[in-house]
Order: structure tokens, then sequence, then C-alpha cells
């Protein structure tokens, strides 16, 4: 008996936190550093798009750590010539989530964000100015204080996640499920 709570209770886990996997990617619209609105999923179908969510500021943290590497594997055009060259068509965003007590800083943060990132990256960086709940309900957001991240396909469905600070293999994982062209 205690067995079989157990495999219960384990499979539950894992079927609750991968949930959002093959579920649309719920509404979100973002203004960019340089001042233009997108609206993921509509806005970005028809091609593969990387979503990072940060909901604090240590989550923020860590997810600024994605931002040279992916840039550099996702972003940046490989130079002519090169080898090991590859091309990805993918859409990247990185969206500060300014919620509840957050909001009414959101030009504040904005401004000084605008000031520390790179230019090249300020495309890709959305922010997001509205309530959290219905994020964290379809996208199994347990913790604030970690970044989440999610690939999503053409049409706007999720089919990876991962959380927390960038490694290598977490990025690799991506990549593996991007065309390359």
């Amino acid at each position: 008996m205690k067995r079989l709570i157990a495999y219960f209770f384990f499979g539950t886990i894992i079927t609750f936190t991968h949930a959002q996997i093959g579920s649309t990617f719920p509404d979100l619209e973002g203004e960019s550093l340089t001042h233009g609105m997108v609206n993921i999923p509509a806005d970005v179908k028809g091609k593969h798009t990387l979503v990072g969510l940060a909901f604090s500021k240590k989550s923020e943290k860590d997810l600024n750590k994605w931002f040279n590497p992916v840039y550099q594997q996702l972003i940046k055009e490989p130079e002519a010539g090169s080898l090991f060259a590859f091309s990805y068509d993918v859409n990247v965003y990185f969206v500060p989530m300014l919620t509840g007590a957050k909001r009414p800083a959101y030009e504040a943060v904005m401004k000084k964000v605008e000031k520390d990132v790179d230019k090249r990256l300020h495309p890709n960086i959305l922010f997001y100015k509205g309530t959290l709940k219905e994020y964290k309900n379809a996208l199994n957001i347990d913790d604030k204080n970690v970044p989440y991240v999610y690939l999503l396909d053409p049409e706007g469905k999720v089919i990876y996640m991962t959380t927390g600070s960038y490694d290598k293999a977490k990025l690799q994982k991506i990549i593996d499920k991007l065309p390359f062209e």
C-alpha cells in the first residue's frame, strides 16, 4: 500500500510539473525596450520562440545570465565562412514580470534596464505589467525566485521548459529542439 501511494505521489508530481508541455502559451503582451508592443503567442506564430520570465529581483539576476549565451547561440548572425556556423530562425524574449506592488515601478525599471542592457538585446526584452495569477496557473509557476524559460513551437505551444540560472546543458536541450538553417 505504501509503495502504491509513493508511485501515485511521484507520478502526480511529474505530471504536474510537466503539465504545461503541449499546451498553448498564455497570452502575454509586453513592451520591448524599442517601445513596440509584442503579444506572445499571437505575434510570434510561424517561428519557434524562446521566452524567459522573471518574477522577482533574484529571478531577474538568474535570467540575466541567459542573455549572452542565448545571444551568441540564437540571435547573433554567425560569421561568414565559419566551419560550425549554425543559424536558427527563432524569436527570443526575456520578460521581467512587473506584478502586484511592482507595477507602479514599470517606467523607472524600464528606463534603468534600457541604460544597463546592451542595445543589441533591446528588441528581445519585453516588460509585462499586470497580474500573475493567469501565468502562475497556466504555466505551473510555483517559485517566483527562479526564472522560467519556455520554448514554443511555431503554433505557440510549449515544447520545452526549464527553470533556474543558465547552464550549457539547458541551452543545448533548447538548441536540440530547434531546426537550423
